[in-house]
């Protein structure tokens, strides 16, 4: 059994709060925008992380994580990257690949809208976590949790952290 925290789109703040919110988690994921690498060492210095690069991440962070990161995690598949759209308005090539990976999880972050929407046609999940920066467009930053064991995905919570 892991916890899972989920974030995305931190474009260089890592929240204070995250030490208190994500104690309890094993990992974190970071579905892109990070925007520093001050705050990919504040993840990877608290805890295990499993992260893909954003649009806005230069060249350091390019280097250290991928733009996609297919893997398995307690016997679920998982198919992560940042600029993925979401079922039946998925970013282009971002279907072909999830019809060749078969992920049960497919997580995107980008667009700072918070969604889980179950894809019936791919047998799949899709998580966006919202926003969890102080840039763009939404008014309340946003992270999940949630706990995978024995390819079961349970107890996901929506983070609300203040506003930005």
């Amino acid at each position: 059994m892991l916890k899972i925290g989920l974030l995305s789109d931190t474009h260089g703040f890592f929240d204070p709060s995250f030490y208190k919110l994500l104690k309890g988690v094993d990992e974190i994921w970071h579905a892109g925008d990070i925007g520093s690498e001050e705050v990919l060492d504040a993840m990877e210095n608290f805890k295990p992380v499993r992260a893909v690069y954003g649009n806005i991440d230069g060249t350091e962070i390019r280097q250290r994580v991928p733009k996609i990161n297919s893997f398995d995690c307690e016997g679920l598949p998982v198919f992560m990257t940042h600029i993925g759209g979401y079922p039946g308005k998925y970013a282009p090539g971002i279907r072909e690949q999830l019809l060749q990976q078969r992920p049960s999880l497919f997580i995107a972050g980008h667009s700072h809208i918070l969604k889980v929407i179950n894809d019936p046609k791919l047998n799949l999940l899709h998580v966006n976590p919202g926003a969890a920066g102080k840039y763009g467009f939404h008014t309340v930053r946003t992270a999940v949790r949630f706990v995978l064991n024995e390819a079961q995905i349970s107890d996901m919570e929506v983070i609300e952290l203040a506003h930005r």
